[in-house]
């Protein structure tokens, strides 16, 4: 079982300064993401609003938004939101329904993704639920306690409240965003010291129910067989996938040069979206690949070591939903870009263009950095004892002898 507890008094729990490596990883993140957005959009841009910079502008107006959500979300004390958890969980639960409704939600390409707010950008719901969901998820499993290894009092109450908010967001249908929402619950019920034998059981059922999703409909089963047999339909559903790997092959090492993309010219649907890595490869090559990768991995791992430092399994669950977000995204979207697997349509936290997705993602930072302002403090005249992130999520001692029985 994760801790319930603080930790033993060579540590202090108290506020003090961020992780300001990990603050500072977020903002070049969100800077190397404007100008990926402009890179890759003003072509876009202009042919469709007359307008080189309409992309970027809105970006930077999101970003701004971002950062300010961000810095309150990190100077507010984390443990607030175990209390406000349940109102957090109704908005979100209000706004994926309100997507639903016509007049309120707004339909583009067939999905009905958006709530439109008049003259203002329209808002996804979806993207704050995950941070919503994230953090009710995190209060619940802290208070059930042992209660999780439980089948009636732990596993189906689990299964029920994941499986209502999948089920919204499938309506829209957006089966990306479900997708990760259940990653991100998944790992939370896992280091909260589910057994292996529930946790089995719940993946099965998922995998199966995503296969069965995928199979009963065209445009999922269409990105199945672009990832199979993209050379076979080059000129159909294959072209997206073959226009990514024509990007990152024409950048080679070096690349073409900042701003000197071809693909971005029409070749690559959503190049400023999900496929914006491919035009950091096409304009900056197999290093500027290597270099986001690089402060993708610094920012896990400074998140690993708020997860391994939280000051209780709250704050631990916290921070764990929000590095898992941020993993789960950048591994889906890279993947799929790269042909590894499957095109999902799932963007790339902090550089894909998106308002809704940059500001809740940020907003999760937030909170990750709330953690870290109230993370352990070593005693220098005592030996901190020896904990390894495994243990200190959960992993160790009493939650490994749980997931044993």
């Amino acid at each position: 079982m994760a801790r319930t507890t603080p930790r033993p008094d060579s540590f202090r729990m108290r506020a003090h300064g961020p992780d300001y490596g990990l603050l500072a990883i977020v903002a070049a993140l969100g800077i190397i993401g404007l100008i990926t957005v402009y890179s890759s959009s003003y072509a876009l841009g202009y042919a469709q609003f007359q307008d080189a910079n309409y992309f970027v502008k809105r970006q930077a107006v999101f970003l701004v938004i971002g950062f300010g959500v961000l810095i309150i979300a990190m100077m507010t004390d984390y443990r607030l939101l175990m209390r406000t958890s349940p109102l957090l969980m109704l908005m979100a639960l209000i706004g994926l329904t309100a997507v639903l409704i016509p007049g309120i939600g707004m339909t583009q390409n067939g999905a009905h993704r958006w709530i439109a707010l008049g003259p203002l950008p329209a808002l996804q719901p979806s993207e704050f639920a995950k941070l919503a969901v994230l953090i009710y998820m995190a209060a619940w499993l802290t208070a059930k306690g042992d209660q999780v290894q439980d089948v009636s009092l732990g596993v189906m109450p689990f299964v029920t409240m994941v499986g209502l908010i999948g089920a919204l967001i499938m309506l829209e249908p957006d089966m990306g965003t479900a997708v990760i929402v259940a990653a991100i619950t998944g790992t939370l019920f896992f280091v909260s010291g589910a057994k292996w034998t529930h946790l089995g059981a719940v993946v099965g059922s998922g995998l199966l129910l995503g296969a069965i999703l995928i199979m009963s409909s065209g445009y999922r089963a269409s990105r199945i067989l672009s990832f199979t047999s993209a050379e076979d339909h080059a000129d159909g559903v294959g072209f997206h996938t073959l226009q990514l790997i024509v990007a990152f092959g024409s950048g080679g090492i070096f690349g073409r040069g900042l701003g000197v993309s071809r693909q971005k010219f029409f070749y690559i649907p959503g190049s400023h979206t999900d496929g914006a890595l491919a035009i950091i490869g096409e304009e900056l090559g197999f290093i500027g690949v290597m270099l986001v990768l690089a402060l993708f991995t610094y920012l896990l791992w400074r998140g690993l070591k708020i997860v391994q430092r939280a000051p209780d399994q709250f704050g631990s669950l916290l921070a764990m939903g929000a590095l898992s977000w941020i993993a789960f995204q950048f591994v889906i979207n890279v993947g799929g870009v790269t042909r590894a697997i499957p095109l999902t349509g799932i963007p790339l936290p902090f550089l894909s263009y998106g308002g809704s997705a940059l500001i809740a993602t940020l907003a999760a930072m937030g909170v990750l950095l709330s953690v870290s302002r109230y993370s352990a403090i070593v005693d220098p005249e005592r030996e901190a004892p020896t904990r390894g992130v495994l243990r200190s999520i959960g992993l160790g001692s009493a939650g490994a002898m749980g997931r044993a029985q």
